[in-house]
Parts: structure tokens; C-alpha cells; sequence
């Protein structure tokens, strides 16, 4: 069977190494020079940086994918479990790492805020039962309709435990009595581009996924795993066509035929599997009114300004991952639930030199740093940069004096880069209950296309892109019968 894929992201390329370890004669068409999506870097001067996911997590999944082309995750890249996990750090200097032994942090929570140890083992807990109960229902096949999950559910019970009527600030209200736990609790929200205050209390799970599975580094920068991919998916029979922009998705009647091409050419296939933005493919490559529509009611996830910094020196108290907290973080997502800057931002920076000194030159820092924007805002990069930098100042990290260059991403970048509408990074929103059902579904409009990608179901997030290659390669496997 002749199979299109049409973008070569990490949904795209792990969909085209499932479906070629299986027989099927596989093309990946991406209209851009190189592989990979949102998984991108920039290098300049020695120094190397991570331009979308800084972090792998359940990299089991990777493995599995891996070995239905004959290899494993091992053979082709170098993987490294960071401790600490992530260093916070809140506006009145207090700073908590969180250690990779799940047994060893609640005894640190509670040197850092005495009786939150016992309250992170509930939550824990709590948050374990979270993830079983979505590994099984909402992340082991596709969400069509209510029905589809419901299939999966085993009793009445396992909706409960998804805990998808409160949001997830009120059950880290609900498990903690310190304001910045809280705080922390709610930054997961982020992971989906959502607001803590909006979002099911499910994602409550990525704690638990990040301190039972851990947080992994792959040496060398995550472009190592992209360019495994392309590898992997090389060797196994997929042919990846670099510079080719699919102008429309043809099909005959109720069912693909292949792709248009921009350029006026044509390829067939049997099967059409979308890795692009939803909102792309249902208003330009296959427009649908309906689900175009379906999406705006949704609403699009945040975006994000980044900043690249060439930093020379070295920096006391700074870690491989950290997150330095707004001081008052409902104002903050009020701000960006409005569709405008947050005036006190949460800061991300991530320094994988500290980790890798490979990325930067001797005696030098590469630094990553994050603030979440609303989608299809304009920012001054000046302004926001200097605005990001006098905040690290604030909290402790004065790298002003000693940077070398800057290099930033606006959420104008992210939509031409991706074609993301107004450069929102995760697709549709996770904000409401209904959200996971929102979400476009992989299983297209026309019978013969397939979503995958951070866009299409289960979501953004490296091993959400993953799984959903592995729910459409089973589609297409039911499908053949």
C-alpha cells in the first residue's frame, strides 16, 4: 500500500517507520530543508541550542518504535537522567530541586516547607492512579467520540480517576497547603500550553510520569533524536523528500487519492497521513468548514517567546532545567487568558551545557529561556528580551553583562516555521473538560486520511506525538483487516 505522509515532524516520521516495518511503501513530503518539526536547534559560535522540547520523557516509547525497525533507542543515541529533575525558584529566594529517586523527595519537600512531604506521597498517589487509568483509557486509541473511550474503561470508576471535572490548580489545591507547591503543580498546565486554572486536573499525571519514568537528556542535544529518526526511518525503506510543500490533499469522491503539489505536480497514494498544524489542513490542504469550525470553538494553545543567549562565564546555583516563578501566578494566567503579556512572567530556562559541555565552548553557558505569550501576539524583541533578562537579574541570575549574542522566537516564527495559527505551539488548547474531545481527531473527515502530530490526538508533548503514530498505525492496521 502507497502511503503519503505529508511533514516530516516527529509524529510524521515515527507514523512512516511504523507503517514501512509493516510493508508499506512509504513517502514523507516536507516542505522545509530539514527533518524534525518543532524538534529544531540552532547552532552558532560553538554554541548549540534546543529550539522546541528541551526534555525526553518515556523514552520507552521511542524504544518500542525503535525496535519494530530492528534497532533500539540505545544503538542510536546517548541517553542521560538528569538529577535534579528541574531547580525552581521563587520570587522571595527560596529554591527546591526535585530529585530523580521518587523516594528521596518528599523528605526534600519537607526540609523546604515541613509537612508537604506527606502531602506530595498522597498526591503522588493520586497522581499515579491518574496515569494507569489514561495509559489504558483516553492514550490506548482513538477519541472519535466519547464512545471510543468509553469502550476502553474498565468500570464506572475509571472516569473518576482521570479526575477531569476540577481543574488542576484546585487539586493542587486540594493536596497542598503551600502556595508555591501549588504554583508548581499548576506550571504542568504549561506543558499543553494551557492555564493550570482552565485545564482538567488529569495532567496531573506529568508529575508522576517524570518522577517514575525520569527526565532524560539526550547527549549531543535532542537533534540527535530527530536525526535518529530520519535514520532509522531511511534504512527501513521510508523515502523522505525534503523542499516539497503539498498544496492540497485529492481525493476521489469520499477517499484520498494523493497529494497536489505547490510546484502544479501530483504523487497518488492510498493512504494520506497529515503531520501539519489542524487548522492548516482543514482551511488550506483539505478545506472543511466544519472542522475548521471545530477548532475555533476550541481555542488555540499559548505560544511562547524564546530567547537564545551565547553566555561566556560560568553561573553559581544554576541547573541543567529551572523555572523561576512569577510572584503571583493567578495574575499571570489571567494576563495571558486576556491574550496579553503577562506583566510578571514565569521564566524557563534550560542550560544543557551544564550537562553537556559539548554545547557551548570552553567556559561558556548556552542558555534557553521561555515565557509563555498568548497565540498571534506581537512582541518588541528588544523589549521582551531585556524584559526577560532584568527578570533573571531579579531572581538571583545576572547574565546581562556577559552575553556574547541573542537569538529569539516570536509566536510570528512559530506560525511561519509550522504554519501554526498565530503560532500557537501545541495546537488547540487543553483548557475544559471537554478538551481532550475538541482535540482534532486522527481519523480525518475523508476516508483514507489520518492525523498525526502534536495537533491531532492524544496532543503536544514528544511522547503524545509518539503515541499518536502508534493509535494511526493501528488504524491502518484494522483498516487492512
Amino acid at each position: 500500500m502507497k502511503v503519503i505522509v505529508v511533514g516530516a515532524g516527529v509524529g510524521g516520521l515515527a507514523a512512516a517507520i511504523r507503517l514501512a516495518a509493516v510493508g508499506h511503501h512509504v513517502e514523507v513530503l516536507e516542505r522545509n530543508p530539514m527533518v524534525g518539526g518543532k524538534l529544531a536547534t540552532l547552532q552558532e559560535g560553538g554554541y548549540s541550542f534546543e529550539l522546541g522540547p528541551t526534555l525526553l520523557t518515556l523514552p520507552h516509547l521511542f524504544d518500542e518504535l525503535f525496535q519494530l525497525a530492528g534497532t533500539t533507542l540505545a544503538d542510536q543515541v546517548e541517553l542521560v537522567r538528569l538529577d535534579p529533575q528541574i531547580r525552581y525558584r521563587w520570587s522571595n529566594g527560596s529554591t527546591l530541586d526535585v530529585p530523580d529517586d521518587p523516594a528521596a523527595f518528599p523528605a526534600a519537600l519537607d526540609v523546604f516547607s515541613p509537612g508537604s512531604g506527606a502531602q506530595w506521597s498522597r498526591f503522588a498517589q493520586h497522581a499515579a492512579k491518574v496515569w494507569e487509568t489514561s495509559e489504558r483509557t483516553f492514550l490506548a486509541g482513538p477519541m472519535g467520540s466519547r464512545s471510543a473511550m468509553l469502550s476502553r474503561v474498565r468500570s464506572r470508576f475509571d472516569i473518576g480517576r482521570i479526575d477531569g471535572n476540577r481543574t488542576l490548580a484546585r487539586s493542587a489545591d486540594a493536596h497542598f497547603d503551600d502556595p508555591r507547591i501549588q504554583q508548581l503543580i499548576g506550571r504542568y498546565a504549561t506543558q499543553s500550553g494551557s492555564s493550570p486554572f482552565q485545564t482538567p486536573a488529569a495532567l496531573a499525571c506529568i508529575p508522576h510520569i517524570e518522577q517514575a519514568f525520569g527526565c532524560w537528556y539526550v547527549m549531543g542535544g535532542l537533534g540527535r533524536l530527530r536525526d535518529a529518526l530520519e535514520r532509522v526511518a531511511t534504512r527501513i525503506g521510508v523515502t523522505i523528500r525534503m523542499g516539497v510543500d503539498v498544496g492540497r490533499i485529492a481525493f476521489d469522491g469520499r477517499k484520498v487519492s494523493g497529494v497536489e503539489l505547490a510546484d502544479g505536480g501530483t504523487e497518488p497514494a492510498d493512504l494520506v497521513i497529515s503531520n501539519v498544524d489542524a487548522a492548516h489542513l482543514y482551511t488550506d490542504l483539505l478545506p472543511h468548514p466544519k472542522q475548521a469550525k471545530r477548532l475555533d470553538r476550541a481555542g488555540r494553545s499559548m505560544s511562547a517567546f524564546v530567547i537564545c543567549a551565547a553566555v561566556r562565564g560560568r553561573t553559581e546555583g544554576i541547573a541543567h532545567h529551572n523555572l523561576l516563578f512569577s510572584l503571583h501566578d493567578r495574575q499571570e494566567f489571567k494576563y495571558l487568558e486576556a491574550g496579553q503579556m503577562a506583566i510578571d512572567p514565569t521564566v524557563y530556562a534550560c542550560v544543557s551545557s551544564v550537562t553537556d559541555p559539548g554545547q557551548a565552548p570552553r567556559d561558556a553557558e548556552n542558555w534557553y529561556m521561555l515565557v509563555n505569550t498568548p497565540p498571534a501576539i506581537g512582541i518588541d524583541r528588544k523589549l521582551m528580551t531585556a524584559a526577560v533578562l532584568n527578570r533573571l537579574a531579579e531572581r538571583g541570575f545576572d547574565i546581562r553583562t556577559r552575553i556574547d549574542f541573542t537569538r529569539t522566537l516570536a509566536p510570528a516564527d512559530f506560525e511561519a516555521r509550522y504554519r501554526a495559527v498565530g503560532g500557537a505551539i501545541y495546537g488547540t488548547s487543553s483548557n475544559g473538560k471537554r478538551a481532550a474531545f475538541a482535540r482534532p481527531h486522527n481519523v480525518g473527515p475523508v476516508d483514507g486520511l489520518y492525523l498525526v502530530g502534536g495537533s491531532a490526538h492524544p496532543g503536544g508533548w514528544l511522547p503524545m506525538v509518539a503515541i499518536s503514530a502508534r493509535i494511526v498505525a493501528d488504524l491502518v492496521a484494522e483498516r487492512q483487516g
